[in-house]
């Protein structure tokens, strides 16, 4: 089948084709490529056409697609069963292991998605400090989950409105929304409201409005901040956890956080969440507690195995820094052949994560991410399609390296970045 005539099939019985909207091309146009296998770096689409993997299933594959040892752990896994409703030992297992790993963790729960994290994280915050406001900040992404579906409205001191039709402005309305970066507009604003703030949450490196690093000494206001009104502190780390390192960001910069949110790498490839933190806030969760959260596909054993073989390898064999020489040497290579093709890029970059800017730099707020040109991006994706390289099809999300691209693919990736900033320089 044609890439095309799967998606006019798709858009027969599933909305817009897709079931996750930026998968739809909707930031770039064109056909979305329907997915057929993929092995290391590689995707192969349903028309057979090979592309170097820059998405690499938005940040999970760190190991590369179809690792052998998380393939076989998988699959031994599913002679024994796929979903019982009951507890493992394998859940036990990884419960150890994430709360080794990050520090902030005592006790940590299993669930489906980062979505499922983030929800319980804000519903446990609410139980635990008997308040019901939530301050989350513009750019950041924390799921599909209705109160935190909000953005900033005129002003950068306001509670949200809906992001989404569906989200009932009441719901909405228990969330601020500030920009992310300004720590001086947290302190004002709990100076006024911060006896009702029951959490503050933020990803300590924003991976939804592309990639956006934090400015020296925000997170450790937020820390300082919250602490100071009684409010709790919610790292987002579904994207950043095992990215960087093995544990969390929150680790390399040696801020405890009292509850953490992980997903994507810790499932390998499959769907899993969690959030954790400290004792006697996870002490509040049925039965135990009065807070309710259930699931009941939560530490699904296949799902668990193919996090915990991952995180094996992660341990064992220390990627992280070849990945960040790999990332580095690209990031730098493809700011070059902009330069010498009169094009301003900007890219933000740490570790194994980058952000492609079309702005002449820097760019360290929602706002300078928003007046970036998408447009040339778009074009820049196409062409890099055509090459064989398959980067987020959406100028607000990130490009990820994995431990199976070699210097040969980088290379590869590189070259054609060079050939594409020509042509896009041309067509300017």
């Amino acid at each position: 089948m044609k890439n095309a005539e799967l998606f006019e099939r798709a858009k027969a019985h599933i909305p817009s084709g897709v079931n996750s909207p930026v998968r739809a091309f909707g930031k770039v146009g064109g056909t979305p490529r329907f997915i057929r296998e993929a092995k290391g770096p590689y995707l192969v689409d349903a028309e057979g056409k090979r592309y170097i993997d820059h998405v690499l299933s938005w940040g999970p594959m760190i190991l590369g697609h179809s690792h052998p040892e998380v393939v076989e752990a998988v699959s031994r896994q599913a002679g024994r069963g796929m979903s019982f409703g009951a507890p493992t030992e394998l859940e036990v297992e990884m419960a150890e292991r994430l709360c080794a790993a990050v520090p902030s963790m005592d006790k940590v729960r299993l669930v489906n998605s980062g979505t499922e994290a983030t929800m319980s994280a804000v519903r446990l915050a609410r139980a635990f400090t008997s308040r019901d406001l939530v301050v989350k900040f513009e750019g950041c992404y924390h799921g599909h989950v209705d109160s935190l579906l909000a953005k900033a409205g005129s002003g950068a001191l306001t509670f949200g409105v809906p992001d989404t039709s569906g989200v009932p402005g009441a719901i909405a309305s228990t969330t601020a929304v500030l920009p992310y970066n300004d720590a001086e507009a947290l302190r004002t604003f709990m100076a006024a409201h911060g006896s009702r703030v029951a959490a503050v949450i933020v990803e300590p490196v924003a991976g939804n409005m592309n990639v956006v690093l934090p400015r020296e000494g925000f997170l450790e206001s937020l820390r300082e901040i919250t602490r100071e009104h009684g409010a709790l502190l919610i790292f987002d780390e579904v994207i950043t956890g095992f990215r960087f390192r093995y544990g969390g960001y929150q680790d390399m910069e040696g801020i405890r956080p009292d509850l953490t949110c992980l997903g994507k790498i810790i499932g390998g490839g499959m769907p899993v969440g969690a959030f954790g933190g400290r004792a006697d806030i996870m002490s509040l969760l049925a039965p135990e507690g009065p807070v309710y959260q259930a699931g009941t596909l939560a530490g699904n054993p296949l799902a668990v195995t193919a996090g915990l073989a991952t995180l094996t390898i992660l341990k064992r064999e220390n990627p992280y820094p070849a990945l960040d020489r790999s990332l580095a040497g690209l990031a730098a290579g493809m700011e070059e052949s902009a330069r010498d093709a009169g094009i301003a890029l900007k890219v933000n970059r740490l570790g194994s994560m980058a952000g492609l800017f079309f702005s002449e730099g820097p760019v360290e707020t929602f706002e300078q991410v928003m007046a970036c040109d998408a447009q040339k991006y778009a074009r820049f994706f196409h062409l890099m399609l055509d090459q064989g390289v398959y980067l987020a099809p959406s100028p607000f999300e990130a490009m990820f390296v994995s431990a199976a691209h070699t210097p040969d693919v980088l290379d590869a990736v590189a070259t054609a970045a060079r050939t594409c900033m020509a042509r896009l320089s041309q067509k300017a």
